[in-house]
């Protein structure tokens, strides 16, 4: 996959499907974008996703809301899914401010685009003001035909980010994966920690410090599985701030790996949760918590061999 960043000028010489969207967490709501370019891809045409650097209502609507998929772990869901170009646009002025006609004209222009799709709620250009029947209007002068997709539905309501952002915060994960159509993810490079897990606690731990704009589930601890150079272990994990650990904490993921004790200090690792065990909690002392975590250990193998 080739990955574009970082610039405003778009170059692509070969025919080519696109999307847009912000995609965040890539949900069953955006299959049906997928599957039909992936179609298109047997008539000859090259794969492109568009999305921009930042949500823009973060920009225009101040509005500070956490991520499902930070960016960089969005370009590696594309790239697992095979998609050929994913095009991450800053979100600049002369972006912002741009006509819809003008936008159409420029993506179809640079990237020689021969198809589009898009959902009936995909609106762009200044003020929003372009939709899907904007795309409509342009495709017979610009010689690109459009494709419009349906919304998906579950339990009577639209699968979006919103709602999968809606159960990861109150801690549905089971729910949020099921809309999502895999399991919710972080992924990052391992930190050195307080070295306390192993030493300390009998658990060896990897820790993630997650940017500040990912999603984190509510504090607690989740079974999950933890993928290292492509291989998949099984283990548990604490998002929160280690309130039994003296000093401040930062809010963080901290796993423990079955049957693991190798040095992984700057690998990049992707932790996948499947299930929540418990809220995080404060224990009157290091053996409370060692305890609970045998407990939590036991639950977690039971899960894995019932599953």
């Amino acid at each position: 996959m080739e990955y574009i960043r970082g610039t405003t000028e778009f170059h692509i010489t070969e025919p080519t499907v696109i999307s847009f969207g912000k995609f965040d967490g890539l949900h069953r709501g955006h299959e049906l974008l997928m599957d039909y370019m992936i179609e298109k891809r047997k008539a000859g045409l090259k794969t492109v996703v568009f999305t921009f650097d930042i949500p823009p209502g973060r920009l225009i609507r101040q509005n500070e809301g956490k991520v499902i998929t930070t960016n960089e772990e969005k370009m590696h869901v594309f790239e697992r899914i095979g998609v050929d170009y994913l095009v991450e646009c800053p979100f600049v002025s002369e972006i912002m401010r741009m006509k819809p006609e003008d936008f159409i004209y420029k993506i179809v222009t640079e990237m020689n685009v021969r198809c589009m799709v898009a959902g009936r709620d995909f609106h762009f250009g200044h003020n929003r003001e372009g939709n899907f029947h904007t795309l409509e209007q342009y495709a017979k002068k610009l010689s690109y035909e459009v494709a419009i997709m349906e919304k998906i539905q579950y339990e009577g309501r639209d699968i979006s980010s919103t709602f999968v952002r809606e159960e990861i915060a109150n801690g549905n994960i089971t729910k949020a994966n099921h809309l999502l159509g895999y399991a919710f993810f972080v992924q990052g490079e391992v930190i050195h920690g307080k070295h306390m897990g192993g030493p300390v606690l009998g658990f060896p731990t990897v820790n993630l410090l997650p940017p500040p704009e990912k999603l984190l589930p509510p504090n607690g601890v989740y079974i999950t599985e933890t993928t290292i150079e492509g291989k998949v272990y099984q283990g548990i994990s604490n998002v929160g701030c280690k309130p039994t650990i003296e000093g401040e904490n930062p809010i963080g993921v901290e796993t423990h790996i079955f049957d693991f004790n190798r040095n992984v200090y700057g690998h990049n690792v992707k932790v996948e949760f499947l299930k929540c065990v418990r809220p995080e909690l404060k224990f009157a002392s290091i053996g409370e918590l060692t305890m609970q975590m045998q407990e939590d250990i036991a639950y977690a193998r039971k899960f894995f061999e019932c599953n």
